[in-house]
C-alpha cells in the first residue's frame, strides 16, 4: 500500500511523525540522494558522508516540507545546499589549517631567529674580556640592576654602568665587522 502512495502524501505523513511513511521515503530515494550527492562532491566517501548527514538530519527538515514543489524536487533542494554547507565547512577548515600553518610557521621563524641571536651573543660575549663577561651575564635580560651587579662584582655602580656602555660599543662593532663581510 505504501508503495502507491505519493511522495508529497508520505512527506506529510511523515512530517506529522509517522515513521513507516518516513522509512518507505528514505527507501525510495536513499539512492537518489547518493547518486546526486556523488555528483556534487566527486567522491564516493564523502557523497557516503554527505548522504548520512542528510538522512539523520531529514526527519528535522521534512516537518518544513509544505508540498508547494514535488518531493523530489524539495529533497535535491536538500541535498545541494548540505553539499553547499559541507563545502563552506571545507573551505573555513581548510583556510584555518593554513592559518594555523603561517602561524606555526611564523612561530618556528621566530623561535630559529630567538635561537640565532642566543647562539651569536654567546659567541660574541666569549670574545670580550672576562671583567666585560661577567658584567654582561649578570645584567643580561634585566637579571640584576647595575648596582646589584656591582654588588656581586666588588665595584662601584659606575663602573658596571660605564662597563655596559663599552660592551654595547664592542658588540655594534662586532656585529658591524660580520655584516660587513
Amino acid at each position: 500500500m505504501r508503495m502507491k502512495t505519493s511522495d508529497e502524501n508520505l512527506a506529510k505523513a511523515a512530517a506529522a511523525g509517522d515513521a513507516d511513511a518516513f522509512a518507505t521515503l528514505l527507501a525510495r530515494h536513499y539512492d537518489r540522494v547518493f547518486r546526486l550527492a556523488f555528483r556534487l562532491t566527486g567522491r564516493a566517501d564523502q557523497a557516503e558522508d554527505l548522504t548520512q548527514d542528510i538522512c539523520a538530519a531529514l526527519p528535522s527538515k521534512i516537518v518544513g516540507f509544505r508540498a508547494e514543489a514535488r518531493f523530489t524536487t524539495w529533497l535535491y533542494r536538500v541535498v545541494v545546499n548540505a553539499a553547499e554547507d559541507a563545502r563552506r565547512r571545507a573551505t573555513r577548515h581548510t583556510r584555518a589549517a593554513h592559518g594555523w600553518g603561517d602561524v606555526e610557521q611564523m612561530r618556528r621563524a621566530e623561535v630559529q631567529e630567538t635561537a640565532e641571536a642566543v647562539d651569536w651573543l654567546q659567541r660574541a660575549m666569549r670574545s670580550l674580556p672576562q671583567d666585560l663577561q661577567d658584567t654582561l651575564a649578570l645584567t643580561l635580560e634585566d637579571e640584576m640592576t647595575h648596582a646589584e651587579a656591582a654588588e656581586v662584582l666588588g665595584v662601584s655602580e659606575g663602573t658596571v654602568s660605564w662597563r655596559m656602555s663599552d660592551i654595547r660599543k664592542r658588540l655594534r662593532a662586532l656585529r658591524q665587522e660580520e655584516l660587513a663581510q
